[in-house]
């Protein structure tokens, strides 16, 4: 921010930039203001278990989930777990965004091309993915691919859906603007509807993100020896429940992460949105 002058008389007066240690406060008094609900949860947590407002047996304080996952942190078995979940959940998202993503700008771009296939999506997207289990278990077996398969079935739906209503919805006067100019239909649709596409097509990817982190939890707790869902499972069986809780966190941080990553991707492809910067 540059220095702004006034003057009085024949003497300007210069108002300096707050001192950095300001700048600091202010941005650590914003932090904590945006976060004062969060903590408060964890304060919640830690002190009910503790007051004996909840069982500490089934819901124990925060400090001793945190010390558990520092435990399983020192012995393994959370970074074994961790990298086989996100391993799966970012194979799965990366494989349905390489397909359903061009498939629905095709079928957004050729109105014929969509009414051939709308019945056939209409009738895939309302069968839940976690009541396909069985069958993706039956047919690729107990190991990583009926998994991974499990997450690119139910990325699929908000990508393609996402994507086909993003092209839609592409103002009709930047269309004929750009017909008016001499546009071609490549450089129309390089120029125009790619890019007034993509923050619609970002709301996809970022449900999708989201979905391949809760579809993947579930098929690893029915079948499978690593991952988070796996840990929360066993945990539970084994009534290690500051372990189970610790998972339940460790898949919350993962989801921050997936969708904190994909904001700054999304605020870079879109810079020249109006009021991108501060969202």
């Amino acid at each position: 921010m540059s220095d702004v002058s006034l003057t009085a008389g024949n003497a300007p007066l210069v108002l300096a930039p707050p001192a950095p240690w300001l700048r600091v406060l202010r941005h650590v008094l914003n932090l904590g203001w945006r976060s004062a609900l969060i903590l408060a949860l964890a304060a919640w947590w830690e002190l009910a278990p503790r007051l004996e407002l909840t069982d500490p047996a089934f819901f124990p304080p925060l400090s001793e989930v945190l010390a558990a996952g520092w435990a399983l942190a020192l012995n393994g078995q959370l970074w074994q777990h961790t990298s086989a979940s996100v391993g799966r959940a970012a194979g799965g998202f990366a494989l349905a965004a390489v397909y359903a993503v061009p498939l629905g700008l095709a079928i957004g771009w050729y109105r014929s091309l969509g009414h051939f296939l709308n019945p056939l999506i209409e009738l895939l997207r309302n069968t839940a993915a976690l009541a396909l289990l069985p069958v993706f278990i039956l047919l690729l077996g107990i190991g990583e691919v009926s998994k991974v398969a499990m997450v690119v079935y139910a990325c699929s739906w908000p990508l393609l859906l996402n994507t086909i209503a993003a092209v839609k919805q592409v103002d009709p006067l930047l269309i004929k603007s750009a017909r008016t100019m001499g546009a071609s239909a490549r450089q129309l649709f390089l120029k125009v509807i790619l890019p007034a596409s993509v923050p619609t097509i970002f709301v996809g990817i970022r449900l999708a993100s989201a979905t391949s982190i809760l579809v993947l939890v579930a098929a690893e707790m029915v079948g499978a020896k690593s991952g988070l869902g796996y840990l929360i499972i066993y945990a539970q069986y084994s009534f290690l429940i500051a372990d189970m809780y610790f998972g339940i966190i460790a898949i919350t941080l993962i989801g921050v992460v997936f969708n904190a990553l994909l904001q700054a991707a999304e605020r870079r492809l879109t810079a020249w949105k109006p009021g991108t910067g501060n969202t």
